[in-house]
């Protein structure tokens, strides 16, 4: 197949310093504990404005609700009834939370810090972009945008305005993930091979976005942590029965540069559940099973040369154990301080947003060829 590359760019060499804390090396410690730090009790809660409280955003609530870094200064969203519901089960507004349709109205509200992002992913530019030019910071919900120049265009706003803006890719702070990424940086697969991913259920499925854009983020951001690596070749297929021009079944290819390549299965429309990722090395295989009772997994061994045979040698499984965290309150507890720090965040940043976005966008490229493998330049 003849390959169509797409350049794409990436985070600046240097960020631009944070006016106040300087931030802290995060080399200096596995990004478990650098995802659940607290900050100080002395440091101000944050008021935080949460825009959409719908199915994902009604669990934010909860969490900026009880948690003790933040202060909740306001509920936005659309749907009036919704707010009327969520009002009275929380007490909102006794609790001198303004509850509104209007976003505007929260984004001017007095001494606001942060705002929280969970609307449909066609809404996030104007929205982050208002936040950020307002001089607040932001969490988004994933993905940050559906186009790369406004990705882009808001990873540089927020560098500008010197605000954090961080997107919620929860599955980079979970605890198997992160305990993952060390099991494999420790060598312990041997030389990395191949790997494969399946995430697949009867919906929800998504009037505004295919499979590809709904599903495939979480995927390809576990294989880039677990590799350390972005890919330079993507490849992708599809097939669609419930809506004309959105995808249901999605077969994805990532090639990178070590010669590693990474096959993903996306659908939902399959009443196989599935969340399940491996990663294959020379002398095993690291599973990442969220639906299992012990969801990450070391299973050693490897082939054995003996005159014309290949013997298994050294076969045996581990239950890699990890800590019982919440991701979701992982992402909290990191959002918000980083706000109070005022420091980048070096897990999930906009910067790796966007080029999340790019991969995305290259593989609905290469759906739109038939399938053809496109070429990624970081430049």
């Amino acid at each position: 197949m003849e390959n169509t590359t797409l350049t794409l760019q990436t985070q600046p060499s240097q960020a631009p310093k944070a006016p106040t804390k300087t931030p802290t090396n995060a080399s200096t410690k596995p990004a478990s504990t650098i995802a659940l730090t607290l900050q100080s009790p002395s440091a101000a809660p944050v008021r935080v404005a949460l825009f959409g409280v719908g199915r994902w955003g009604s669990h934010w609530l909860r969490k900026f609700l009880d948690h003790p870094q933040a202060e909740l200064a306001a509920v936005v969203d659309p749907c009036e009834s919704r707010l009327i519901t969520l009002n009275r089960q929380y007490e909102l507004e006794q609790q001198s939370i303004t509850v509104t349709t209007d976003w505007q109205t929260a984004l001017h509200l007095p001494n606001l810090d942060a705002v929280a992002i969970v609307t449909p992913a066609a809404t996030h530019y104007p929205l982050i972009r208002a936040a950020l030019e307002q001089g607040h910071h932001v969490l988004a919900e994933k993905p940050l945008t559906l186009d790369v120049a406004e990705s882009l265009a808001l990873c540089q706003l927020a560098a500008q305005q010197q605000r954090q803006l961080v997107i919620d890719h929860t599955y980079l702070f979970h605890a198997a993930v992160q305990r993952g990424r060390a099991v494999i940086q420790q060598g312990a697969l041997g030389a990395l091979r191949y790997g494969y991913a399946a995430r697949t259920h009867l919906g929800p499925v998504r009037p505004d976005v295919d499979a590809l854009w709904d599903l495939a983020i979480h995927d390809i951001a576990i294989f880039n942590s677990w590799l350390n690596a972005t890919p330079i070749e993507v490849q992708a297929q599809a097939s669609n029965w419930l809506q004309p021009g959105l995808a249901d079944l999605v077969w994805v290819k990532l090639t990178y540069a070590s010669g590693f390549q990474a096959f993903i299965h996306l659908c939902w429309s399959n009443p196989d559940k599935q969340r399940r990722l491996s990663v294959v090395g020379s002398q095993g295989t690291l599973v990442f099973d969220e639906m299992a009772a012990s969801p990450l997994m070391l299973l050693q061994g490897s082939l054995e040369q003996q005159a014309d045979c290949f013997i298994p040698t050294g076969h045996y499984h581990q239950a890699i154990e990890i800590e019982p965290i919440e991701p979701l309150q992982a992402v909290c507890t990191h959002f918000l301080t980083c706000v109070q720090e005022n420091r980048a965040s070096e897990i999930s940043s906009g910067w790796l947003g966007a080029q999340l976005v790019q991969i995305l966008a290259a593989l609905t490229q290469s759906l739109q060829q038939g399938g053809k493998p496109i070429t990624l330049n970081l430049v």
